[in-house]
């Protein structure tokens, strides 16, 4: 997701990427990575986009089989609410360790350990624990994987930046739709190999063997790079001071509760309405799909406007009425509301990464306002997940939900109205 702009009554020129560097504030300054030639940098590439491609399949997995695993493990209403909530939670508390871990270790073996944790986790969550059952492995496994998207979520964008500096749009929009693709995989494929196997927890490890492909692949790269401690700068960015930096917040808040309930509740919605679980995750992962559509020309167009009050309005408005639509609309129309979902997602979630960008002025603000954006808005937007799941268990269907999103999307569309102004932190 690339954009570029030059603010014709401000003289500005906005920084040409949303990749924000998680260690800007390190003294010395982390050095690129040590690569043999042209070959080594290309390696780089793969592992990094193939670490992108493993970065959603833990939340579209689980709930393309939530009602067989729901079902068979005989989990309790709350241990789903719990599953669905606890990794977009972990994705804000864990955000700002990664810069702290990358100073002590170096960012390519903090992601490394990232890895070796997910593939941990997901090869956890399935066992069937001796006289307790799947639910303390599923707790377990779950926990560990969103720890390691955490770190990852925050350290990629840095190391693409830092080592592509003069292919960041390429490889900005590689990583970046590796990781939208993740979801779409997790969504198409694990009802297949559950009915090609017959058990949900086949379903589930399916998707640990890429997380351990990619562990291999990355590990003689990492391991090899010289240790250097870093220390922090403190002071100078007092971003959470601002109201303008609370205003993208709060946009990135809703729209992470939207985004995150489509990956966990999408699908038991669909099926909730009668679609079979296979169809059901081939919707899902084409609106996905749809999102990545929209996460490519969302940015550049937003950026062509002094402001950004009305396409942020627009899309956030979509992606709700989209959501609901998903829930009350005609059942035949199906896949128009769920496509209408997924471009305005997409948009939705690209616009607000591209508020880091158009509404600071250097590179430390940006990074400053991208760790309060990722922090506040993963930790508090995991609540969407958890008040679908509450509704769910409550009335016994997804009709409240639906109402829930209209509020959310408008919400949404009040506060990228006002954080689309042209104003800086």
């Amino acid at each position: 997701m690339t954009s570029s702009k030059n603010s014709g009554h401000t003289g500005k020129t906005v920084l040409p990427d949303i990749a924000v560097d998680a260690e800007i504030d390190e003294e010395p300054a982390a050095g690129p990575t040590q690569l043999r030639g042209k070959r080594g940098l290309a390696y780089l590439a793969i592992c990094l986009v193939l670490i992108g491609l493993n970065l959603r399949t833990v939340f579209s997995s689980f709930s393309a089989v939530l009602p067989e695993i729901t079902s068979d493990a005989g989990l309790p209403g709350w241990a789903v609410v719990v599953l669905t909530t606890v990794p977009v939670t972990l994705l804000g508390v864990f955000a700002p360790l990664a810069p702290v871990l990358a100073r002590r270790f170096g960012a390519e073996r903090v992601l490394l350990g990232a890895m070796a944790v997910l593939t941990a986790g997901l090869l956890l969550r399935p066992v069937d624990v001796p006289a307790a059952g799947h639910l303390p492995a599923l707790l377990a496994g779950t926990a560990a994987c969103g720890a390691a998207i955490a770190l990852c979520n925050v350290l990629l964008p840095g190391v693409v930046k830092r080592d592509f500096p003069h292919r960041l749009g390429l490889m900005g929009g590689l990583y970046t739709t590796a990781i939208c693709a993740s979801a779409a995989l997790g969504a198409g494929f694990t009802y297949p190999v559950f009915t090609a196997t017959g058990h949900w927890t086949s379903a589930l490890w399916f998707w640990a063997v890429p997380a351990a492909v990619v562990l291999l692949l990355f590990l003689p790269l990492a391991i090899r790079q010289p240790s250097v401690k870093h220390q922090a700068i403190h002071g100078g960015v007092k971003v959470w001071r601002s109201a303008v930096a609370w205003q993208v917040t709060m946009f990135m808040v809703l729209q992470a509760m939207m985004s995150f309930s489509v990956f966990a509740w999408l699908a038991p919605i669909l099926r909730d309405r009668g679609v079979d679980g296979g169809t059901a995750g081939l919707i899902v992962s084409v609106s996905i799909v749809l999102q990545m559509l929209g996460s490519l020309f969302a940015p550049a167009l937003a950026t062509r406007f002094k402001d950004q009050r009305v396409i942020n309005a627009v899309v956030a408005l979509m992606t709700g009425g989209g959501f609901a639509l998903s829930i009350f609309g005609p059942s035949e129309l199906i896949w128009i509301w769920t496509g209408l979902l997924g471009l305005g997602q997409g948009s939705l979630t690209a616009v607000a990464l591209t508020m880091i960008m158009v509404r600071t002025r250097d590179a430390h603000t940006a990074a400053h306002l991208s760790g309060m954006m990722q922090g506040v808005g993963y930790g508090v937007g995991s609540a969407g997940t958890l008040l679908v799941g509450q509704l769910h268990q409550a009335t016994g269907g997804f009709a409240a939900a639906g109402f829930l999103f209209l509020v959310v999307g408008s919400l949404a569309a009040f506060f990228g109205y006002r954080a689309g102004r042209n104003r800086f932190v």
